[in-house]
């Protein structure tokens, strides 16, 4: 078992391992847990959207994760159907990659347990999110206490390579690759089984300012949604903070709210635009949050409709789900017979 300093243990062994080449596997992780807003769109989805035509690639709704928080099943069966109606309606072709509930590939929650046996207690005590339970005095399930064995199962199964994320991201990484090393080091040192994964780090990832000027999270309560329309939208996009600064003043774009807003969906000769009209003084923040509701209302047009459509064939979604579900097993089998036979599960004597 690797000492109760894994990263440094596994580290000092990582130049005496065999090299074996991998094919390029993109694995990442959907979780879903309420309608997604700008926030995830910009952050992630949109660069999802972008790279899963480039590789080899298997998305996943991480409903096993969601389990940790979300404990009523008609909200979590609803908030799985949510995330792959955005994900279809906003561009992913099935056809391409495949995208799939994670509780439909069971062997990951194999994998996760061979991976439990070879990590120390120490190393998952130092998980962000279980941490910050802690120390606001709350008790964390030990569902949360062994989530990264399951991202690094999630990740591993499939001999992932790549691992989308921000550039901020990347410690969450280092539990999946800690894995990895310890798996090929105590079973298949002479010709390793799982590749050690790296992030994919997303160049263009945007912090996206939510109606408080927070970041934009689902626990702030400062989302906008990406298929929010109507009166729900207006509400949202009229209620976004803003200084006190009068029309008819001039005001720096760059330190507004909306403006951060209007950057994202806006190309660069209408950013030029509305960034000279508030420095021109004699256009209000109110005039501002009509461009922003105009560009969001024009962006997301074409999707809101695919996202109807779909929503109104719900077998077509399930059999979207199905088709890749059964790629992944398809995957993940050949590698899951290497392992059993690796820690002696198989072949039965």
């Amino acid at each position: 078992m690797p000492t109760d300093a894994p990263t440094t243990d596994a580290a000092s062994h990582e130049d005496d391992a065999p090299e074996k080449d991998f094919d390029t596997v993109v694995v990442s992780g959907i979780q879903p847990s309420g309608r997604l807003h700008f926030g995830n769109y910009f952050g992630a989805l949109r660069q999802h959207i972008d790279l899963h035509t480039e590789h080899e690639s298997f998305y996943f709704i991480v409903n096993y994760h969601a389990m940790t928080t979300v404990q009523d099943a008609d909200t979590l069966r609803q908030h799985t159907l949510d995330v792959a109606l955005d994900y279809l309606a906003l561009g992913f072709d099935p056809d391409e990659s495949a995208l799939f509930c994670q509780s439909d590939v069971p062997e990951v929650t194999e994998l996760m347990w061979m991976l439990l046996n070879l990590i120390p207690t120490s190393r998952l005590e130092k998980g962000v999110s279980y941490k910050e339970k802690v120390n606001a005095g709350l008790t964390p399930n030990a569902g949360l206490f062994t989530y990264p064995v399951l991202q690094a199962a999630d990740i591993l199964a499939y001999l992932g390579t790549r691992v989308p994320v921000g550039a901020d991201q990347k410690q969450n990484l280092e539990i999946a690759r800690d894995c990895a090393r310890w798996f090929n080091q105590t079973y298949t040192p002479d010709d390793p089984l799982f590749p050690i994964p790296e992030p994919y780090i997303l160049d263009d990832v945007a912090v996206v300012p939510g109606i408080d000027g927070q970041k934009m999270s689902k626990s702030y309560g400062n989302t906008i949604g990406i298929f929010d329309e109507g009166k729900e939208l207006k509400k949202k996009v009229m209620s976004i903070v803003t200084d006190s600064t009068p029309l008819d003043e001039p005001k720096d774009p760059e330190s507004c709210n909306v403006f951060a807003l209007i950057k994202l969906f806006a190309d660069d000769e209408t950013q030029a635009e509305i960034a000279a009209k508030y420095r021109a003084g004699g256009y209000g923040y109110g005039h501002a949050k009509k461009e922003l509701l105009q560009l969001i209302t024009e962006n997301f047009a074409e999707a809101r409709a695919r996202r109807k459509d779909l929503a109104s064939r719900p077998d077509y979604v399930h059999d979207v789900l199905q088709q890749g579900a059964d790629r992944a097993r398809a995957r993940v089998a050949p590698v899951m017979e290497k392992a059993r036979e690796a820690v002696g599960l198989a072949p039965h004597v």
